[in-house]
């Protein structure tokens, strides 16, 4: 997944290599470009990664299972994945285990960045589908004023995201190969509305294409009373909340997360 801290800094990566001498009547555009073809090059790389293909790298990936079993299938066990990335060697970190694991999401840099990616496996009706949930804005300003470029960059870097998952619980899916069926709901947590939004990505197969389609269907309600055809009745991801629209409710209770509001879909453009 492609870090939001290098959207911060996209501003000065892209800037053209002028010449600072003005006096100089060999410092056009077109030199100065000659001069410095490194440095061009080197600009152009933050382009490509931002707004170029996103490309799975499995080699980047690393898993941890933590207390889960590999080919446990989720029907009667919490399943949750934690995915995070590092800027400094470029690797991301997927733990696969019963709940968020928080040891991932502990230190400044993911405070300041939010860029995780947490995700959860859900029976809702009898039918199994996969909650995925990325934090936009809300906690402090600077996620405030990049609201539009990072909802931009989740929904780029999600299928990359999503085939992370796949490739890291393999075992599960070749176990359970009618997962892949199962839908994907992504969960865009912002405190500005435009971003604060849940879409339908559609069965995980084609969720993790580029040219998947994506439309606003809510997922189903779980039952109220204690039954055997949803699981688990309560979230294990703490930051879900209640949807207000249209009478649509997500199990978990818990409270909300600083500076985020309940999530609600918006018209698609």
């Amino acid at each position: 997944m492609c870090s939001l801290s290098a959207s911060l800094l996209l501003p000065t990566k892209l800037k053209p290599a002028y010449s600072d001498n003005r006096s100089n009547s060999n410092s056009s555009l077109f030199l100065a470009n000659r001069r410095r073809p490194k440095r061009k090059n080197q600009s152009i790389v933050p382009m490509a990664r931002l707004f170029g293909p996103a490309i799975f790298e499995s080699s980047k990936l690393k898993v941890l299972f933590l207390g889960v079993d590999e080919k446990k299938h989720p029907l009667t066990l919490p399943r949750t994945y934690t995915l995070t990335h590092s800027d400094i060697t470029a690797k991301l970190t997927l733990a696969i285990s019963h709940s968020i694991n928080n040891s991932q999401l502990q230190g400044w840099a993911n405070r300041l960045y939010r860029d995780e990616v947490v995700a959860e496996w859900k029976k809702v009706k009898g039918k199994m589908s996969l909650h995925v949930h990325c934090h936009i804005s809300g906690g402090h300003f600077l996620l405030d004023l990049f609201a539009k470029f990072r909802y931009y960059i989740f929904c780029k870097e999600l299928p990359v995201v999503l085939k992370a998952f796949v490739h890291g619980d393999v075992n599960l899916l070749n176990h359970h190969p009618e997962l892949q069926e199962a839908l994907v709901y992504v969960y865009f947590h912002s405190n500005v509305n435009e971003f604060n939004r849940v879409e339908c990505w559609g069965p995980l197969w084609e969720a993790t294409s580029l040219d998947g389609h994506r439309t606003l269907t809510l997922p189903e309600k779980q039952c109220t009373d204690e039954c055997s055809c949803c699981f688990p009745p309560v979230s294990s991801i703490p930051w879900s909340h209640s949807l207000c629209n249209e009478g649509v409710v997500d199990s978990y209770s818990g409270t909300q997360g600083e500076g985020m509001s309940t999530p609600s879909p918006e018209k698609l453009y």
